[in-house]
């Protein structure tokens, strides 16, 4: 039987690997780019988040997020490490459920991987962009620019339209609708977020913990708490990635609400205030927030109050203070956009799951074809979330696609 996987990503390549261990016959994996895995690299800030311990249905989105739970169930985090343990690649996870190499390389995630196919003998074939795909009777033609693949079953593990520089493109949805199959609207997630730029701009590389809460009006649509990074266009970091995907699935008119002390109470903070004041009476306001906030960052949210920093602090009333510290529990910055797929890591949408098994990942209306991985309308929360469903839905259509009918 010859299996073909189209997308060496961290799906195709557990696709492959996995059905290399159980086929009798030939695999094959093909990827469009001049070298394997140039996603995987550049995850985690190069160091590769490939799971998290806390993966659950619940932390994935989709039409049905429940579709994920097979392929997490039969291949689960546990599963994936004793699998990479298994490869030689040693993990260390952080607070969080975040898993890292100890190597805090994503390379050697990379070079595990590309041993391992070596090793078993999968046929890889890099640059061969497939730009079709026809039923042959009970296989499959594929078309390349080299000339026609036969396959008796097909992967499609091509990724999604994210991060194009690093081979994100809409090649995989194509494919898919070529034999009949559906897909929704495509959206950008974890992405950096445009708000007005007045106060981030005067804020460029100031990073802060703070508890954000995405607004629409006065409704609350998502709260999280972690760190920001203030940019030229707005905001980005861990915790806006983890809101993103709502933001930019949503309507206009959203508001991103910035509690930067959120260790502490509005009571606690006044009195602090209170009693700098008191100790400090000759001091101007400029200096008010030094040693709570990065002093950029007290300067412009005393700014954002309307406060002139030159005014003494003996000045403030009881009520100022009060004021002070709600504009620090409470900056808000309105959301005017993200940076776009251009800059996304995931893409939330895709291929519909309802067009697919579950339990197998073999498409409903073509028997022989499976999909894995983020070609599917299937995304996680940001922290190794997406990687984990790479590997189980990739490890499901491997060990089912390998299967002889």
């Amino acid at each position: 039987m010859e299996l073909v996987i189209i997308g060496g990503g961290a799906a195709g390549m557990m696709a492959a690997l996995t059905a290399a261990e159980w086929i009798s016959g030939h695999v094959l994996l093909l990827e469009q780019q001049p070298r394997l895995g140039r996603k995987l690299l550049a995850t985690g800030n190069g160091r590769c988040n490939l799971s998290n311990l806390t993966s659950t249905p619940q932390c994935y989105h989709g039409a049905n997020r429940d579709f994920v739970r097979p392929a997490l169930e039969g291949f689960g985090v546990q599963d994936t490490l004793a699998y990479f343990q298994g490869l030689g690649l040693l993990c260390r996870s952080e607070p969080g459920g975040r898993v890292y190499p100890l190597s805090d390389q994503a390379n050697s995630v990379l070079d595990t991987l590309r041993l391992a196919l070596e090793g078993l003998g999968v046929t890889v074939r890099t640059e061969c962009q497939v730009t079709g795909i026809t039923k042959e009777g009970a296989g499959f033609l594929l078309t390349t620019p080299e000339g026609p693949i036969p396959a008796d079953k097909v992967i499609v593990t091509a990724g999604g339209a994210a991060s194009p520089k690093l081979g994100g493109s809409k090649s995989g949805y194509q494919l898919l609708k070529g034999l009949g199959h559906r897909c929704t609207k495509l959206f950008p997630s974890l992405v950096q977020l445009r708000t007005d730029p007045t106060y981030p701009r005067s804020l460029k590389g100031v990073r802060a913990e703070a508890s954000v809460t995405l607004l629409r009006g006065n409704g609350v649509l998502a709260q999280r708490q972690g760190e920001v990074q203030f940019t030229d266009y707005g905001v980005s970091g861990p915790v806006i990635f983890e809101l993103s995907r709502q933001a930019a699935t949503e309507s206009d008119s959203l508001t991103l609400s910035l509690d930067l002390l959120p260790q502490l109470s509005e009571e606690a903070l006044v009195d602090l205030l209170a009693e700098k004041q008191r100790r400090f009476p000759g001091l101007t306001l400029d200096n008010l927030l030094i040693g709570m906030l990065h002093n950029r960052l007290g300067r412009t949210v005393l700014r954002y109050g309307g406060r002139k920093l030159t005014q003494s602090v003996s000045d403030l009333s009881h009520r100022d203070l009060v004021a002070i510290v709600r504009n620090c529990k409470d900056f808000r910055l309105p959301v005017t956009g993200n940076l776009g797929l251009d800059h996304a890591q995931v893409t939330a949408g895709g291929i519909r799951t309802d067009e697919f098994d579950p339990e197998t990942l073999e498409s409903l209306h073509c028997p022989g074809l499976y999909a894995a991985g983020e070609v599917l309308d299937i995304d996680g929360d940001c922290g190794g979330f997406n990687l984990q469903w790479a590997w189980s839905s990739g490890h499901l259509a491997g060990l089912l696609g390998s299967k002889p009918r």
